[in-house]
C-alpha cells in the first residue's frame, strides 16, 4: 500500500478529474486504452515518460504514474524517464514530490545526483536520475513514450521501439525557480500531472 499522505493526496487529486478539460480527457484516454490493451494482451505495460532535460517534468509523469499504478492497485506496469540530453534531477521538482508524500533522498550526490525514490511501504527503492531517454535502463521495444514538453516533442519527432507515441505538454515549473513563487508553482504542477497520471489509470479495468 502506498504511503498514507500520499494516498491521501492521491485521493484528494482524484477529485480535481472535472477541471480536466473534455479535449484533455480524450488524449489522456488515448493512453488509458494502450495500457488496457497491454494488460488485455497479458502484456506487462511499459512507459516512459519523456522531456528535454530530464530533470522535471519527466520525473513527475514518471513517478506519479508509477504511484497510481498502485493506488488502483493494478498489474504490474514499469514506468522509465528520459530526456533528449541530460541534466540532473532538479532539486526544486525533489522538493515538490516530497511534499506530496513521496519518499526521496539523495544516494549519491554529484552535478547530477542520484535520489532513492519510494512511494510505498517495503519497497525497493527506485533510483532517479537525468539521462537520455535512449539509457540502457530504459526500454528499447514496445513501449509507450509520453512527451510532456513541447521542445522533446518538436526535438525527438522519431522514438526507436515505441509502439505508442502522445504529446501531454505541461508548462514548465522552470520558469519560477529563484521567485518567491517556487515552491507554490513546482507544488502546482506537481498535482496537475498527478491529478492527469490518476486520470489515465483510473480509466484502466482490470477484471
Amino acid at each position: 500500500m502506498i504511503f498514507q499522505e500520499l494516498q491521501e493526496n492521491a485521493k484528494k487529486l482524484t477529485q480535481n478529474f472535472d477541471t480536466i478539460t473534455e479535449k484533455r480527457k480524450a488524449q489522456l484516454e488515448t493512453l488509458s486504452a494502450y495500457i488496457q490493451k497491454n494488460y488485455e494482451n497479458k502484456k506487462t505495460p511499459k512507459l516512459i515518460v519523456i522531456c528535454t532535460h530530464n530533470s522535471r517534468r519527466s520525473h513527475l509523469g514518471q513517478l506519479w504514474l508509477a504511484a497510481a499504478a498502485d493506488y488502483y492497485k493494478l498489474p504490474a506496469m514499469e514506468t522509465f524517464s528520459g530526456g533528449t540530453e541530460a541534466t540532473a534531477f532538479n532539486p526544486n521538482a525533489v522538493a515538490a514530490m516530497q511534499r506530496i508524500g513521496f519518499k526521496i533522498f539523495a544516494l549519491i550526490e554529484a552535478e547530477n545526483s542520484v535520489y532513492a525514490v519510494q512511494w510505498k511501504e517495503d519497497q525497493p527503492s527506485y533510483h532517479a536520475f537525468s539521462k537520455r531517454f535512449e539509457n540502457a535502463q530504459n526500454p528499447t521495444e514496445e513501449f509507450a513514450a509520453i512527451m510532456v514538453c513541447t521542445e522533446a516533442d518538436q526535438g525527438c519527432p522519431f522514438v526507436p521501439g515505441t509502439d505508442f507515441r502522445i504529446a501531454l505538454p505541461f508548462e514548465d515549473p522552470k520558469a519560477f525557480d529563484g521567485t518567491l513563487q517556487e515552491a507554490a508553482k513546482y507544488d502546482e504542477r506537481c498535482e496537475q500531472i498527478g491529478t492527469e497520471m490518476l486520470y489515465v489509470l483510473s480509466k484502466v479495468s482490470i477484471d
